[in-house]
């Protein structure tokens, strides 16, 4: 089976983490200090999205689209 992300985008990762370790990362707008481990990871994969490595796709929203849409 083929990899899902590229080495370079696993590296982008690994360096986001390292920053989120050492406190030093931070979020888009507001510019806060990242705290929580998925977000950072997310984080990364955007960098590594930006860099034109080997990533998926975000997932889409469809499933809370439409549920929204059936709640109202």
């Amino acid at each position: 089976m083929a990899r899902k992300y590229s080495k370079k985008a696993s590296a982008d990762v690994e360096r986001a983490m390292k920053k989120r370790k050492a406190g030093t990362l931070k979020s888009g707008r507001s510019g806060k200090t990242v705290k929580s481990r998925k977000q950072a990871i997310a984080i990364g994969l955007s960098e590594a999205r930006a860099k034109g490595r080997k990533v998926p796709k975000k997932a889409s929203r469809k499933r809370t689209a439409a549920k929204a849409r059936k709640a109202a």
